[in-house]
Parts: structure tokens; C-alpha cells; sequence
């Protein structure tokens, strides 16, 4: 890498002073032909085309010129001339103090604050943030060409050691302000908060446009190799991987400071952290936002949020039941326990590499963490879900749970008391016999997925377990019309459940029982 020599360049260049700058110019420069220059035009106040010569003249000899903190009406002669595209010309940018403003907004990389009651800024934590800047204004406008209502920067200015981006939201609020000072909203904010979300996540992005939040993932997992047992490791590994890829944008740091009430419209601001993926890795990050980060020492999110963790523990539960369209808290725990084994895997990182295990209180945060996602990583088959799916423990005490799942779902299709009583029958008997025999003496997990149609009128349930190949309809029907004493016990169940359903098919496929019941409605 060259050496970079920093030049000032002051007051007023042109035909008179011209030769002689260029003159001092290539005295300093003598003998360094591989030097980068970097031209602070903080004090230049004009330049000529004599001066322009003289620039385009040094850059033969030395073409790695920039020139940073280059006045408005200077740059507009660059701008004007060309220089902006032979080399890197960067306007000088204001300074902004934020000292007394109001915080409104906090993300990954950066925090934001209201300067006036027109505008907000966005400083970011890295002090070198140009890049970031530009990628934020990029995806920002590509999340607005998308659909999405956001607000873009239209000014970056210097904020201490650090730059910022300026944003116009007039008398905005942020959700985590709306909650913290007006808790009666808190179902506003819900509903609000869930269909922006819907938004984003059923906005498909084209390919290549924004980062693979998959990949990010992979590495937190990369980094915990060292820290976690290998069994539990290279099965943590293995779910990442299996995640299926999807170009569906997530936010990547969606929670109440960055989603905002400006007027009647809610807006999605801090955009810098957009990519695509399941919306698996979305969760995972609003699980942190809410209660990972306080989970050990709840005063966190507190200082995070501006409300307590109890608010935010009922936000985030209640946005998870919107978010899935069910009641059924077992169907909430089955996804939150997904979304947590990559939340608690980021916490882990960010924690390590912050110097958590250089101090006894990191080490036991880190090891409350790291017992809990072990636990979950023991118990779980995938981290993918889907709103028509409903995965637990193949366990006779869950089927309660199977059947208030199922039962959402026959509700809202209208369905006929009737045949929702058969279904009910028919559903106990298909799973408490995947919960009796699959596994056993082993246990195991079931999948229960319930897909409606219209045309004709019906409803499809289909069971999904891995355990011993078994097909109950091969079992001879039982003769109903013998004596009590001459018929054998058993059989009753599936001969019920193939009378009540208009369809019942089995396949033994890819390692998997697969039983659908079908009901015309």
C-alpha cells in the first residue's frame, strides 16, 4: 500500500499564483513517484483553470489524487469540469452538534436524533462512515422503489468525530416513544408494527441487490466453534445451513425505535442492516431487541427501549401472535424457540468479542446464554417455519395444543360445527397413534400442516413424523356388525377416521410417514 501525502491547499488559486504552487508542489513531491496525495481544500476559497492545470498536470506523475473538504461553490467548479470523475473529489460537510437533542432512534450501526422539529440524524458509531452512508442512501432507495415507506437522507454532515445522515421527519415518533408515554396504544402499536413487517417481508427482492442474511448467520456460527461443545456446534451449524435461501427482504434490526408515526403514516427508518432471507433471522434479532439483550439483567432494555422489560416482554409476545396469526401458544413457542437458537447465538458473538468473558459479569451472561441455546439446539429438528405448520414433541400431552392449532384454522374457514367435531375425532386418533408408536420407547417430533382450498371447498391435514415406516391403512377393517366377544380390541380408530374423512392416503417418503386427511366442507 503507497504512502498517502497530505497537502493543504489555501485561499485563492489562479493564473497568478498558479506557477508557483505547482513549482512547491513538486519540490515536496520529489522522489516519492508511488505516493497517494490527499488535497485538504478546507481553506481554499477558489480556483481557476490555472489551478485546474496545475492538478491535472501533478496527477500524470502521482494519479492517486484525492481532495477532501472541498467547499460547495469550489465543488461546483470540479463538478463542473470533470475533476469529480477523474478523481475522488469530497464536498467538506457541515458540522452538527447533537449535544441536549432528544434520542429517537437506535440501530446496529448507528443511533439517531431529533436536531430540530423538522429533521433527525443518523450518527454512526464508526468514525469512517462515508461507505456506510452511501450503502444506507442506496438500499434506502431501493426499499422506497420496492414499496417500502421509509425516509431517505438528504444532507450528510460531521457530528464530532463521526458523520451523520440528515432526515426530514417532521414530529415524528417513535414506537418506543408512543408506548413508553401512552401504554393504552399498546394494540395501535401491535397491529401497526405487524403489518409493516407483513410489508417487508413479503417484498421480494432481485436477486443479488441487498446481502444474504444466511451467510451473516453462517458466520456468527463460524465464530462460536471454539466456545460451544462440537456436538452441539456442528448441529447448530447444520440448522443454519439447511435454512432454505430466499430473496424476501427482512430489516435485520426491526424493533420500536426504528419504526416511527409521522402524521397518520407509519415510516421504517435505519435501513443500513437490509437484507434478504427466512424470516427466521428477523425474529431473531426482534428477540434480541426485546428480551435477549435484558433476559439476564433486565434494566437493558430499559435503556434501550425507554419502557421496562415487562412491556416489552407483552410487546414482543403479542406481536408474535399477529405476526403468526394464532392464539396457540405452543405454536408461538415452537417459533420463538427457533428465532431464539439464532438470537442467542449473535448475543454469544457480539458479547465475545466485546470482552464479555474479561469480566465476571459478561462470563455469566455469556454462560446463562450459552445453557439456554444449548438446550434448544438438543431440541430442535430445523429453524424454518411456516403460518400453515404447527411441529411439537410427538407426545400425547400435546394434543391439545394439535388441536387448538388446527381449530384456528377450521374457524376462520366457517367451518361447520359437524365437521369439525369429525375432524377433531379424526385428528386424536391419527395423532395420539404417531405419539404411541413412532418413536417409541424413543420420543420424536410431528409436523401438522393444515392447507384450505376453496375449489372445491375443503380442508387437507397432513401428519408428518420420522419414525418407524408404519401405514395404519393397510390394518383390515374391523367387522362393526360381530359379537362384542368375537372382536379383537384396537382398529376402531382409523376405521372411525376413514368413515368421517371424504380422503385419508398414506406414502413412506424421503425417511417420513406422511398421513392427509381431506374434508370437503
Amino acid at each position: 500500500m503507497s504512502e498517502k501525502e497530505k497537502i493543504r491547499l489555501s485561499g485563492r488559486i489562479d493564473s497568478n499564483n498558479a506557477p508557483q504552487l505547482e513549482t512547491d508542489l513538486l519540490a515536496t513531491l520529489a522522489g516519492k513517484n508511488s505516493t497517494a496525495i490527499e488535497f485538504d481544500a478546507k481553506d481554499l476559497e477558489y480556483i481557476s483553470s490555472a489551478g485546474l492545470r496545475v492538478l491535472l498536470r501533478i496527477r500524470k506523475t502521482y494519479p492517486d489524487i484525492s481532495i477532501v473538504n472541498v467547499s460547495q461553490e469550489v465543488y461546483d467548479i470540479f463538478d463542473m469540469t470533470g475533476f469529480t470523475e477523474m478523481m475522488d473529489v469530497q464536498r467538506a460537510y457541515r458540522e452538527v452538534s447533537i449535544e441536549g437533542c432528544e434520542e429517537i432512534g437506535r440501530g446496529a450501526n448507528g443511533r439517531i436524533y431529533r436536531i430540530d422539529q423538522d429533521n433527525v440524524v443518523k450518527v454512526y458509531k464508526n468514525p469512517d462512515a462515508l461507505e456506510d452512508i452511501k450503502h444506507e442512501r442506496e438500499v434506502a432507495k431501493l426499499a422506497l422503489i420496492l414499496g417500502l415507506p421509509t425516509a431517505i437522507s438528504y444532507d450528510v454532515v460531521k457530528v464530532g468525530d463521526s458523520y451523520g445522515s440528515v432526515f426530514e421527519l417532521l414530529n415524528a415518533r417513535s414506537f418506543s416513544q408512543i408506548l413508553a408515554s401512552e401504554p393504552e396504544k399498546m394494540d395501535w402499536c401491535v397491529d401497526e408494527f405487524v403489518k409493516l413487517l407483513r410489508k417487508v417481508h413479503d417484498t421480494e427482492v432481485p436477486e443479488g441487490k441487498l446481502p444474504d442474511m444466511k451467510e451473516t448467520a453462517i458466520s456468527w456460527v463460524q465464530f462460536l466453534q471454539d466456545y460451544l461443545p462440537n456436538r452441539e456446534w456442528m448441529k447448530l451449524m447444520d440448522l443454519v445451513q439447511a435454512v432454505p435461501k430466499d430473496n424476501h427482504m427482512i430489516h435485520g434490526d426491526y424493533h420500536t425505535k426504528n419504526v416511527v408515526l409521522q402524521g397518520d403514516e407509519v415510516l421504517i427508518i435505519d435501513m443500513d442492516t437490509l437484507a434478504v432471507g427466512n424470516p427466521v433471522f428477523e425474529l431473531a434479532s426482534m428477540f434480541n431487541a426485546f428480551i435477549g439483550f435484558s433476559e439476564y439483567d433486565h434494566v437493558h432494555v430499559l435503556h434501550f427501549m425507554g419502557f421496562d422489560y415487562e412491556t416489552s416482554t407483552e410487546f414482543w409476545h403479542r406481536v408474535l401472535k399477529a405476526y403468526l396469526n394464532t392464539t396457540c401458544e405452543a405454536k408461538v413457542r415452537e417459533v420463538e424457540d427457533k428465532a431464539r437458537i439464532i438470537g442467542y447465538t449473535r448475543l454469544i458473538r457480539r458479547h465475545i468479542r466485546r470482552g464479555g468473558l474479561e469480566t465476571p459479569e459478561g462470563k455469566a451472561e455469556i454462560s446463562f446464554w450459552k445453557q439456554k441455546l444449548i438446550s434448544l439446539i438438543d431440541n430442535t429438528d430445523n429453524l424454518t417455519f411456516s403460518l400453515d405448520e404447527f411441529e411439537t414433541d410427538a407426545s400425547t400431552e400435546r394434543l391439545a395444543d394439535v388441536q387448538q392449532f388446527i381449530s384456528e384454522k377450521l374457524e376462520r374457514a366457517d367451518c361447520p360445527m359437524k365437521v369439525c367435531m369429525q375432524i377433531e375425532v379424526a385428528v386424536e386418533e391419527i395423532f395420539v397413534n404417531i405419539a404411541s408408536y413412532a418413536y417409541a420407547p424413543l420420543s420424536g417430533k410431528a409436523k401438522v400442516r393444515v392447507e384450505l382450498s376453496d375449489n372445491p371447498s375443503s380442508v387437507s391435514i397432513t401428519f408428518i413424523d420420522h419414525g418407524v415406516p408404519y401405514n395404519p391403512l393397510a390394518k383390515v377393517d374391523p367387522d362393526v356388525h360381530a359379537e362384542a366377544s368375537d372382536r379383537p380390541i384396537g382398529g376402531l380408530g382409523i376405521y372411525m377416521t376413514k368413515k368421517m374423512m371424504d380422503d385419508v392416503t398414506y406414502e413412506y417418503k424421503d425417511g417420513e410417514n406422511i398421513l392427509t386427511l381431506k374434508k370437503n366442507l
